[in-house]
C-alpha cells in the first residue's frame, strides 16, 4: 500500500511539475512566476520520503524533461529539481529553516556553474561574454547616435560605463553567488506555504534582528583587505579575480550584518518600525550609506555592540 501511494503521489508531482515545465518553456509571460515553483514537486516529495526514493524521483523528472522539451529543458530540471529535492530531504531530516535555505543555495549554485561550463567546453557558448559583447555595443552605438546628432560624448561617461562592463565581468562569480541565494529565497517564500497546506512542518526563520555572522568572516575581510593593500594585482590577472569577487561577496555580508544590527537596536530602544525600511530604501538611492551600514556590521561584529547594549540596558 505505501508503493502504490508513493508511486501514485509521485506521478501526480511529475504531471504537475511537466505541466509547469511547459508553460516555463512556451509561455513567456507566465514563465517569470512559474518559474519560482518549478522546485515545488520535488520539495513536496523530499520532505515525505526518503533520500533513495527522492532521487529516483529526481532522475525521473529530468528523464521527463528530455521527453517534453528541448535542451533548455534539462538544465531547468536538474537545477530545481536537484534543488528542490535537497531541500525536501532538509526538511524532512528537521534541520532549521537557515540550513535549509543554505543548502538549497549551494546546490543552485553548483548547478549554475556546472551548466556555465558545459556550455563552453561542449558547445563553445559563452553566455557571459557575449552578453558583456552586447553592453559594448550598445555603448558604441549610443555614441555613434550621439556624434550623428552633433553632440560630442563626454569622454568620462564612456569610460565609466567601460570600467562598469569590466567590473560586472570580473565579479560573474560572485553575481553566481548572489543570485542563487535570492532565488532559492525566492523559491521558499513561493513554496513554503503549500507545503504547510500539505502538512508539512516547515521551519521558521529566526528574526532577522537575531542575525550573527561568525567573526571568523570579519578575519577574512581583513585579510582580504590586506592582501589587496599589499599585492595590488593588475586589472585582468587572477590574483585581481579572486581578490576583487573575495572582496565583494565579504562587503556584502557586512552590509548585512549591518543592517541586522539596525533591525536588532531598534527593537530594543523601541524605535519606529519603519526606521530598519527607510535605511534599505536609502541604500539603493544614496550610496555613502552602504558605507555607514557597512562600517556599522564592521563594528558590531568586531565589538559585540548588541552585547554591550543589552548590558547597559
Amino acid at each position: 500500500m505505501k508503493n502504490t501511494y508513493k508511486l501514485t503521489e509521485g506521478a501526480i508531482l511529475l504531471a504537475i511539475f511537466a505541466v509547469m515545465l511547459l508553460i516555463t518553456l512556451y509561455i513567456p509571460v507566465l514563465s517569470l512566476v512559474i518559474n519560482f515553483f518549478l522546485a515545488l514537486p520535488f520539495l513536496l516529495f523530499g520532505a515525505k520520503h526518503d533520500l533513495k526514493s527522492t532521487a529516483v524521483f529526481t532522475l525521473a523528472g529530468v528523464l521527463l524533461s528530455m521527453i517534453l522539451g528541448s535542451f533548455l529543458a534539462i538544465p531547468l530540471a536538474l537545477a530545481y529539481g536537484t534543488t528542490g529535492a535537497v531541500m525536501g530531504y532538509m526538511i524532512r531530516e528537521g534541520k532549521s529553516r537557515l540550513a535549509v535555505f543554505m543548502a538549497g543555495s549551494i546546490v543552485f549554485l553548483v548547478n549554475i556553474v556546472a551548466q556555465y561550463a558545459v556550455s563552453i567546453v561542449l558547445f563553445k557558448i559563452n553566455f557571459i561574454d557575449e552578453l558583456m559583447d552586447t553592453f559594448r555595443l550598445s555603448v558604441k552605438q549610443s555614441i555613434k547616435m550621439l556624434e550623428q546628432f552633433g553632440q560630442s560624448p563626454d569622454e568620462k561617461m564612456i569610460k565609466q560605463f567601460e570600467s562598469m562592463i569590466d567590473l560586472m565581468e570580473t565579479l560573474v562569480p560572485s553575481m553566481f553567488v548572489m543570485a542563487s541565494f535570492l532565488l532559492v529565497f525566492v523559491i521558499q517564500l513561493a513554496s513554503f506555504p503549500f507545503l504547510k497546506r500539505f502538512g508539512i512542518e516547515v521551519p521558521k526563520w529566526r528574526p532577522f534582528r537575531d542575525l550573527a555572522l561568525p567573526k571568523s568572516i570579519l578575519w577574512y575581510y581583513l585579510l582580504t583587505m590586506l592582501a589587496a593593500l599589499l599585492m595590488r594585482p593588475e586589472e585582468g590577472t587572477y590574483w585581481f579575480w579572486v581578490i576583487a569577487n573575495l572582496s565583494f561577496i565579504l562587503q556584502m555580508l557586512m552590509v548585512l550584518q549591518g543592517l541586522s544590527f539596525i533591525f536588532y537596536i531598534t527593537h530594543v530602544k523601541g524605535y519606529p518600525k519603519a526606521l530598519p525600511i527607510v535605511v534599505i530604501v536609502l541604500l539603493f538611492l544614496l550610496p555613502f550609506i552602504l558605507y555607514i551600514v557597512r562600517i556599522l556590521g564592521i563594528i558590531d561584529l568586531g565589538f559585540d555592540l548588541r552585547k554591550r547594549l543589552v548590558e547597559k540596558k
